[in-house]
């Protein structure tokens, strides 16, 4: 951060990283710089780098985005125990973001919300613990973690979640990881990666070591999604926009369905046909028309539609 000639931040001045309890979090800061703040959390096994086609579209609105690499995910913010990956202290980690976004502009209040995949799961957490933080929040791919646990025992959605147990296994996948075009690297092409996609895996999880202490989100969940009530059973008071993909081998339609009852606020789920479930890179046009439209929405209500309890649901 570069100082003014009094001291205080320039008002050009990007931020670049933040930190809570000593670890130091990386952030992609760009878009117009009096622009209302978004925060785009990525999803595993991917990095800042995955908002790299929808940032530009936001900023070309108006907006300005922070992406940061998250907890496992930046260099100097991989703690080693797996009990510190569990689902809230990743939320606070989001919180500890916001304020330091309010401290750096000079405009403290809350944001709007984005996240994919895992990203998404922090994004509920945050919504559930940390509404006042956040005038809208926008989940990809991954539905309300109440709605996504009952899909889990009354669909097939345990099915889609197998891929799950190998890495529950320490150093097994990190290892199988090294060899390009090996099994890792085939799941991801399965799972409708690009190729150019499995090679910034390659670079930026397995060549930057972040894979393992990536995968301690998965190990946490003892600690976090299955056993904070507080990220499972509270009904969500932000603005919502659920948007999934039809082709999405992960996340099925169940959880998708059940989630519009934990929201009491304005929602809407929009579906992509035909997309995978890698949509920030696949389908960036159609994720950055979902955001807008829900920050538009958000803009043009009443000071005191967040706190609405309409819980109306619409669908595209």
């Amino acid at each position: 951060m570069t100082p003014a000639p009094d001291g205080s931040p320039a008002p050009d001045a990007r931020l670049t990283s933040f930190t809570r309890d000593g670890l130091v979090f990386d952030v992609v800061d760009a878009g117009p710089l009096d622009g209302d703040p978004v925060v785009l959390l990525h999803g595993f096994p991917e990095r800042a780098s995955s908002w790299a086609a929808v940032a530009p579209l936001l900023h070309a609105a108006g907006l300005r985005t922070f992406a940061p690499d998250q907890r496992g995910y930046s260099p100097r913010a991989r703690p080693p125990r797996v009990r510190d990956y569990g689902v809230l202290a990743l939320a606070d980690d989001v919180a500890a973001l916001i304020g330091a976004i309010g401290e750096h502009t000079g405009r403290p209040g809350p944001v709007h919300l984005v996240g994919h995949d895992w990203g998404s799961a922090v994004g509920w957490a945050v919504a559930s613990v940390h509404p006042d933080l956040l005038r809208s929040w926008t989940a990809v791919s991954v539905p309300h973690l109440a709605a996504f646990l009952r899909a889990e025992v009354t669909s097939t959605q345990i099915l889609k979640s197998a891929y799950f147990l190998p890495f529950w296994t320490p150093r097994l996948v990190p290892a199988l990881a090294r060899r390009r075009g090996g099994l890792v690297h085939r799941a991801l092409a399965a799972s409708g990666m690009t190729p150019a996609e499995v090679d910034r895996f390659h670079a930026e999880m397995v060549e930057d070591a972040a894979l393992p202490t990536a995968l301690n989100w998965y190990r946490a969940m003892p600690f976090g999604v299955l056993s904070e009530r507080a990220t499972t059973r509270t009904r969500i008071t932000v603005p919502t926009t659920l948007v999934w993909s039809d082709g999405d081998v992960a996340i099925g339609r169940a959880g998708v369905d059940g989630t519009a009852r934990w929201v009491a606020a304005d929602y809407r789920l929009v579906v992509l046909p035909g997309v995978s479930h890698w949509i920030p890179t696949q389908a960036p046009e159609a994720l950055a028309e979902a955001v807008l439209d829900r920050v538009s929405r958000v803009s043009q209500a009443s000071p005191d539609s967040h706190d609405s309890r309409n819980g109306g649901a619409g669908a595209r």
